[in-house]
């Protein structure tokens, strides 16, 4: 039986929901990046949904995937394409999924910690997968993201998501915001750290001499849903364009909106200023962060509550040494730190959003320079070198403690 071997590697079994459905998938992918951070220090077993296309079980990059299924192949529609949250507020029927998708990865989990000595388990998410790290027995250490956190409210969810909390043997937040709303749960805050997830700030996305700026293509890059505030963006072009003709935007993303921001662009008669690149692999992402004038990420609140963590374009963005404006959330200051105050507004407040991208588009040099100064604090907060070391001691210390 694998994992038997006293000089083995320790078995860590991930429970997920979001997880690439292969390799180059432009679906959000941190939670295999760590993953396969991960396995020089553990066997590494991701547990995740079945989703059309994707294979039963595979090998990669060094982690053992294994993918649940929980309805008929055409009806596996809960998780991609914009995320749980925002796929059962469009399509309320949805909810008829969420038992088998609870359930069957529920009796998936119970099935291998029965078959292989689990040596600790990481739920990424209090629920629906901190419940059922919780429910194994094993020691595990939950991770939230931000959904789970501010959208998922009322009593009982507020009370699973304490109990989660209580049974896990450490916890961690990706901003210091939400430590604060965990704080606002009740529950032992001794055990929960802000640690978030990383950018690959050594190889993938740097900066590069090499690559030309722009000085007038403004560049958004994210899932196209509610909190990204995008439609917001679309609204101010019009005034940023009387200001400079010669703008335009790259829109790199899918989702369960993209046909309503279409709708808005043409009615709006931004055809020729603003390009819709859909789905963009990992691998792409760089040339586009480095060839922008501008990253602009207009985060808004959405009205479920959901709201971003420390969301990971950006953190690229600001990799690639790419000037940003983005919209002031809870949160942003963990990568920003002094600097946001000069880069964030009420995304909003469209007036403000035009005016404060003009500024920065009239303004090339200041702009790089205060990138390069949110660079050069970035390195030491999201590099994945040092996150993935962070949660290797988590893990470590958490199985040791059974």
């Amino acid at each position: 039986m694998r994992g038997t071997s006293p000089t083995a590697k320790p078995n860590l079994l991930v429970l997920a929901s979001t997880y690439p459905r292969w390799p180059g998938d432009p679906e959000p992918g941190f939670v295999h990046e760590l993953a396969k951070r991960l396995t020089d220090t553990f066997h590494v077993i991701a547990l995740c949904p079945h989703a059309k296309g994707a294979a039963p079980t595979e090998v990669l990059d060094g982690v053992e995937v294994i993918r649940y299924r929980y309805a008929p192949a055409g009806l596996e529609t809960l998780v991609n394409n914009g995320g749980i949250v925002t796929n059962l507020r469009n399509n309320r029927w949805k909810l008829l999924l969420v038992p088998g998708f609870v359930l069957v990865q529920a009796w998936h989990a119970w099935r291998l910690c029965r078959q292989r000595p689990i040596g600790v388990v990481h739920a990424h998410w209090l629920l629906p997968q901190g419940l059922i790290a919780a429910l194994l027995g094993k020691p595990f250490v939950v991770t939230s993201h931000g959904a789970d956190l501010y959208a998922l409210r009322g009593r009982p969810l507020q009370a699973l998501k304490r109990w989660v909390l209580r049974r896990a043997q450490s916890a961690t937040v990706v901003s210091r915001a939400m430590r604060d709303a965990v704080d606002a749960l009740g529950t032992n805050m001794a055990k929960v750290s802000v640690v978030p997830m990383g950018v690959d700030m050594a190889g993938r996305f740097v900066p590069s001499d090499a690559a030309q700026r722009s000085r007038s293509e403004l560049l958004f890059v994210g899932r196209l849903v509610e909190k990204k505030g995008l439609r917001y963006l679309l609204a101010a072009m019009p005034s940023v364009l009387r200001a400079r003709p010669d703008v335009t935007l790259t829109i790199a993303g899918f989702g369960p909106d993209e046909e309503q921001l279409k709708a808005q662009a043409h009615a709006l008669g931004l055809q020729d200023a603003v390009r819709f690149l859909g789905a963009v692999a990992q691998k792409d992402l760089p040339d586009l962060y480095r060839r922008a004038a501008l990253f602009v990420a207009p985060f808004v609140k959405a009205k479920s509550g959901d709201q971003e963590g420390l969301p990971v374009a950006l953190m690229e963005a600001v990799a690639c040494g790419c000037p940003v404006v983005a919209g002031d959330v809870a949160g942003i200051e963990d990568l920003l730190g002094a600097v946001k105050a000069e880069i964030c507004v009420d995304a909003r407040d469209i007036e403000t959003l035009g005016a404060k991208i003009c500024g920065e588009l009239a303004h090339p040099l200041q702009a790089q320079a205060r990138a390069q100064r949110v660079l050069a604090a970035a390195g030491t907060h999201v590099d994945w070198a040092r996150i993935s070391e962070c949660y290797a001691r988590l893990l470590m210390n958490a199985a040791a403690k059974t």
